[in-house]
């Protein structure tokens, strides 16, 4: 399977009506054709989310996890979305201690829930909601390397089916959500950070800051972060890109690593 980076969205707005849902529906769009674009069915998804943060890489371990429906001011319909996915308590220990063989700290918590950054963009792919999740935390600090050298240990799974997706928004400034050239600018540095093998990709997105609006594109870097997981999990192939879309006159793309 590959390692994959993919948009969010918007809150809740791939299941809603009206402008805003207009806005995002061409992303909507190109995550309900993502199973299409994976080799075969994968055995179990393991989604970094960009909405959940813990002293240390946290593993989600229950058998049934409830959704948290962290987005705020949305229509009352949109709180009664249900994504019934399985958990993965016996994947959830195995990539702790994958992370713990490798040096890193790792903890499984059994009754931490979904959220929007795992169910919202789960349920527009895969609706029938039929293949185990395992959700996986930030680390605080937000240290790139760090979630880079995640990856790389998490890369095991992805032989045994495991999609690896980081789960968060390639440009996430919401006081700047028009500023179109900025995403462009930093878009185009992701596409050259991106094209190289692992220590090509290591190299660049430990600068990220210092890239062509980087710090205009993610004020806070908690959106980008489930990017270096991917890369880590990616291995020395250059990443291909997905999709690139505009939400407004922003540009938001998506990458894999196959």
């Amino acid at each position: 399977m590959p390692s994959v980076y993919l948009p969010h969205g918007g809150g809740p707005a791939f299941f809603m009506t009206g402008s805003m849902a207009e806005m995002f529906r061409p992303m909507g769009r190109f995550l309900a054709s993502v199973p299409g674009l994976l080799p075969g069915r994968p055995t179990a998804i393991l989604v970094v989310t960009a909405h959940w943060e813990a002293e240390v890489t946290t593993f989600c371990g229950g058998a049934q996890p409830e959704l948290i429906y962290d987005y705020y001011g949305f229509p009352p319909e949109t709180y009664a979305i249900r994504y019934p996915a399985p958990g993965a308590p016996a994947l959830a220990q195995r990539a702790a201690e994958l992370l713990r063989r490798a040096g890193l700290q790792a903890e499984v918590d059994g009754s931490h829930g979904w959220d929007h950054g795992v169910f919202i963009p789960l349920k527009a792919m895969l609706p029938d909601a039929d293949i185990p999740v395992l959700a996986m935390s930030l680390t605080r600090g937000l240290d790139p390397n760090q979630h880079v050298a995640v990856g790389e240990a998490l890369r095991p799974l992805r032989d045994e089916g495991v999609l690896v997706m980081g789960s968060g928004m390639s440009y996430h400034n919401l006081r700047q959500m028009g500023n179109g050239t900025a995403a462009m600018e930093f878009d185009r540095w992701l596409d050259g950070a991106l094209a190289g093998n692992a220590e090509h990709r290591r190299s660049w997105l430990a600068q990220w800051a210092r890239a062509p609006s980087g710090r205009v594109s993610h004020p806070r870097e908690e959106h980008l972060l489930p990017l270096m997981v991917a890369s880590g999990a990616g291995g020395d192939t250059p990443a291909r890109k997905w999709w690139s879309g505009a939400v407004g006159p922003t540009t938001v793309s998506a990458w894999a690593f196959d």
